[in-house]
């Protein structure tokens, strides 16, 4: 229980919840179907890339810059964050989903706003069935967090370029498909918080069933088959308990390697080596 004592961990909190609140405004804010200028979907598909980008690079030192529930439970399955901590992001991810939508809501004409969200229900979008729109979000949001997962992995030795450009840039790559399929969510607090406002939840379900499943498949591909990080089964269970922090484990996967190096025979001194 040391995080809920941990100043920093109130931070990430709070992080998680505005960051949440501004891209849930400036992204269902760029699909308003304003008479004079409708939205086309290069303009919805670079405007939710962008702020996850710009919140990526705000934020991401801060608390990880989830943004997204099916990102943190990803992040659970791959022992990144406790439990305990995964519960509190997305409570606060939830919260600023919904606080961004009202405030949206209530800044918006009346005649615009019953376009808050491109689509709370798939057999909206060009006849999609409910099968084809979960299909369609478990690819969009396993792409998203396989991206996530490769473009902030520390232990990765080569250039790793900007993980928030990466971040943004698969956002978008999300939107131009899927839009047409189901309005692209991706993300269940983004689908939630105008759901809430409007009142409608037409096959709502769709929008955390398949987020959902496309992260948790990432997260195992990536965590336990692509590139697999050394913790032990009691290491992983103590991360998700919370009893220490993360940074130890990366502290002690690094005392790991030295050892390592120390006792590898090429790293020997000479005098030993020529008597062996």
């Amino acid at each position: 229980m040391w995080e809920l004592r941990s100043v920093a961990f109130t931070r990430a909190i709070l992080a998680e919840f505005l960051a949440t609140l501004l891209f849930v405004f400036f992204g269902l804010g760029s699909a308003l179907n304003w008479p004079a200028s409708p939205p086309n979907v290069l303009q919805i598909s670079f405007a939710f890339g962008l702020a996850i980008g710009t919140l990526v690079q705000a934020v991401g030192h801060v608390s990880g810059a989830h943004i997204n529930p099916a990102v943190t439970v990803a992040c659970l399955v791959g022992s990144r964050v406790s439990f305990l901590r995964a519960i509190f992001y997305m409570v606060a991810q939830i919260l600023g989903a919904v606080t961004g939508a009202a405030v949206l809501h209530q800044i918006t004409p009346a005649h615009i706003r019953g376009s808050l969200s491109p689509s709370l229900g798939p057999d909206v979008q060009n006849n999609t069935t409910s099968g084809q729109a979960v299909a369609m979000e478990i690819f969009l949001t396993f792409q998203l967090v396989l991206c996530i997962f490769a473009s902030t992995d520390d232990h990765r030795s080569d250039n790793l370029g900007s993980p928030a450009l990466s971040i943004g840039f698969s956002v978008v790559l999300g939107h131009l498909i899927g839009i047409y399929y189901t309005g692209c969510s991706m993300n269940p607090a983004r689908s939630f918080a105008p759901a809430v406002i409007l009142g409608e939840f037409d096959n709502h379900w769709v929008f955390w069933l398949g987020p959902m499943v496309g992260a948790v498949v990432a997260s195992l591909l990536y965590n336990y088959a692509f590139f697999p990080h050394r913790k032990t089964l009691s290491e992983r269970l103590a991360i998700f308990k919370g009893y220490e922090p993360e940074e130890d484990w990366e502290e002690r996967e690094v005392r790991r390697r030295q050892s390592m190096e120390l006792h590898s025979p090429q790293t020997l001194p000479r005098g030993v080596m020529e008597k062996v």
